[in-house]
Parts: structure tokens; C-alpha cells; sequence
């Protein structure tokens, strides 16, 4: 039997939330029904809200949910009805990637996250009034008092710490992390770069913050941000506003450039800047999206002092180590992500929007 339940639906590209009355299906041999207590607000979601990426709408998007598990299907397995999870992305857990430990890079993981609007079989996990609307959102849509959630998409955590404090680990926390504990991995005396103080590049500050790396510079454009990055764990900021960015970068590495770099803001001129700042031997790693078929010129010559440059999904992270690992830390005060943490009721999601892209929020979450 179906259940309804009240979702902020997106009726067509640039449209705003409206709250409106669902369906979801029963659940399947690999999904659980997921009643939410909390769930974050990304750009990737305001992205596809905007019509930027052909998700079908009208429909339900959330991809940073926690919750209470209400049931779980007949082959679902470690989980009961009580326990409390974060959501993340899905994937198959089939592919070579998925068997080795990446499931951020699924082969399937664009259509079963963020496109396809659609279980992998093809049928509809969400309708209203009996016509079949998107969702399978990251495995969850998650923006909704009930969420149809993919095992895969399914993490149990630690129920003696507040969903509401963790809701931001399934997406944008995981990935700041990753991207400094998974890709650049800092060793003693490292200098990491930060360009962009969202809560993207925040969370990446703090996960330097908890390496050898000795100098953090975290670079943005608002001063506030920049405060806050700095009460983080970043030892120097740069406001690229007032200051050229290499020469400050220059002068704060000793003219030796950066051992890493994470890029956050998804602007190529930015990108460039933090490729050119990197050391002999540095890492970028390419977290902002800009869209589709965006390219940036790099000189190749500069190159060819051993720098990479490495994109990145979801912090590379394998998501039932990573996110309770991630829990634990908050409990213990040590990834103080509360800092970045706006709560609104589920009911003012339009309002969490415009703060957001107002800059009046670092990471909006949505209370039930």
C-alpha cells in the first residue's frame, strides 16, 4: 500500500518549492521508508531546481537527509525499524568501482542520482494524484516528511547524537573532507589552499585542521566567511576581493605554492589561479561544478613540475565507514559543524533558499 506524504514538489525549471500532498510506492526488497527529522539544502539541489540539469519535473529533490527508519524491506539487512540513519548517494554495488571501495564512481551513478529521476528498473518511486513525478533523488528525496530510500543510500549512525547536526555529512560535509583526507592526504608541514569558504570549503578547512598540514589558507570573498574559516582551523585568509590571490599565496607559502589545493567555487579564472599556485609536485582537486561543457586553459608547461589535477565526487567516500566516522567526530566536538548550520522548519524551504543564496546561510537545514 502507498503512503502520503507531504513533499516540496519543483513543478518546472526555476519554479519555487511548493509543499504539496505524494505518494510514495511500497517499499521494495532493497529500500526502507524513512519518516525525516532533518535533511540540508545544497547548491546541487537549487541547481536542478533551476532547470540546469534535465532531472523530470515536477519533482522531489533532497539529497542530505536524516531520519528515523519506519521499515525496511524484505532483503534489507543491518537495518530496523527505530534505527537512525543519514542518507547519501546510491550506487549499484556491482561495478569494478563499486567492488573497490569507490562508489562515488559508480557506472550507473548519474541516472541513479542525478538525472534519472527513476529506481535503475525505470519505475517511479514518487506520484501525486496518480501521475508519476521524479524523485529517486540521490537514492532518497529526501525534501519530504517521508522519505522511499535506496539501501545503499542508507546509513546507520550513533542515535544518541542529533540528527539535525548531522544532516549535512550525506553531501556537502563528505565532500570537503574527502576532498582533504582522501585525495590530497596532507603529510607534516603540508600548505593546503581553500578557494571558497562555503560549506563545502569550510568543511575542507576543517578536515585540514585535523592533519599534519601546517599552514591553511582558506580564500573567499566575504569577510564574515572568512572569520569563521579562520575560528575553524585556517591559519591565513586571503579576501580576493582586496588582494591579488597569487601574490598573496606567493607570500604566505614562502614562494614555494601548495602542496594542495581544493577548489570549491566552480569558477574556471579561480581554478586556474589555484592550478598556477600549486608547488612542484601539488594536487588540485576539482570540487565546484560549473556547467556542462565548461572548459579552462591550462599551461601545459607549468605542468610538467609534476602538478595533478583531480576531480572529485562526494569525497571519494565509502559511505558506511566514512559518515559514522564523520558522526563521531561531531559528537567529540571535533568537526564542529554546527558552525555552519542554519536550521528553518521544513515549511519555510523557500526561505532557506533565498538565504542562502543571499549569503545570509552557510549550510541551510530543514527541520521536520
Amino acid at each position: 500500500m502507498s503512503i502520503t506524504t507531504r513533499a516540496a514538489v519543483v513543478e518546472s525549471g526555476g519554479a519555487p518549492f511548493t509543499l504539496s500532498d505524494v505518494q510514495l510506492d511500497e517499499p521494495g526488497p532493497h529500500e526502507a521508508v524513512v519518516r525525516m527529522v532533518a535533511t540540508g539544502l545544497c547548491h546541487t539541489d537549487l541547481g536542478v531546481a533551476s532547470g540546469g540539469l534535465p532531472f523530470p519535473l515536477p519533482g522531489v529533490l533532497g539529497h542530505e537527509g536524516a531520519g528515523v527508519v519506519e521499515a525496511v524491506g524484505s532483503d534489507v539487512t543491518g537495518l530496523a525499524p527505530g534505527d537512525h540513519v543519514v542518507l547519501s548517494f546510491t550506487s549499484c554495488g556491482d561495478c569494478r568501482n563499486c567492488r573497490g571501495g569507490h562508489p562515488a564512481y559508480c557506472a550507473t551513478w548519474l541516472p541513479l542520482n542525478l538525472i534519472g529521476g527513476r529506481r535503475a528498473d525505470g519505475s517511479s518511486t514518487i506520484s501525486r494524484d496518480g501521475e508519476p513525478l521524479g524523485g529517486h533523488f540521490f537514492g532518497q528525496s529526501s525534501f519530504a516528511e517521508r522519505a522511499l530510500v535506496d539501501e545503499r543510500s542508507l546509513v546507520k549512525v550513533d542515535p544518541d547524537v542529533p540528527l539535525e547536526s548531522i544532516a549535512p555529512l550525506g553531501c556537502g560535509v563528505q565532500t570537503g573532507v574527502g576532498a582533504v583526507w582522501n585525495v590530497l592526504k596532507p603529510t607534516t608541514g603540508s600548505a593546503v589552499v581553500v578557494l571558497g569558504a562555503g560549506a563545502v570549503g569550510l568543511s575542507a578547512v576543517m578536515a585540514a585542521a585535523l592533519t599534519p598540514a601546517t599552514t591553511i589558507v582558506a580564500v573567499d570573498r566575504v569577510a564574515e566567511r572568512l572569520s569563521l574559516a579562520k575560528e575553524l582551523g585556517a591559519t591565513h585568509t586571503v579576501n580576493a576581493s582586496q588582494t591579488d590571490l597569487a601574490e598573496a599565496l606567493a607570500e604566505i607559502t614562502g614562494g614555494q605554492g601548495a602542496d594542495g589545493v581544493v577548489e570549491t567555487t566552480g569558477n574556471v579564472a579561480v581554478l586556474r589561479q589555484g592550478v598556477d599556485a600549486l608547488a612542484a609536485r601539488g594536487t588540485l582537486v576539482v570540487v565546484g561544478a560549473p556547467p556542462f561543457g565548461t572548459e579552462v586553459a591550462l599551461d601545459v608547461n607549468g605542468m610538467l613540475g609534476g602538478k595533478q589535477v583531480v576531480g572529485l565526487t562526494l569525497g571519494d567516500a565509502e559511505t558506511q565507514t566514512f559518515i559514522p566516522a564523520l558522526v563521531r567526530l561531531v559528537k567529540e566536538g571535533r568537526l564542529p559543524l554546527h558552525r555552519l548550520i542554519s536550521t528553518y522548519p521544513f515549511a519555510d524551504i523557500d526561505q532557506a533558499v533565498r538565504d542562502m543564496g543571499a549569503g545570509k546561510a552557510i549550510k541551510p537545514v530543514l527541520t521536520f
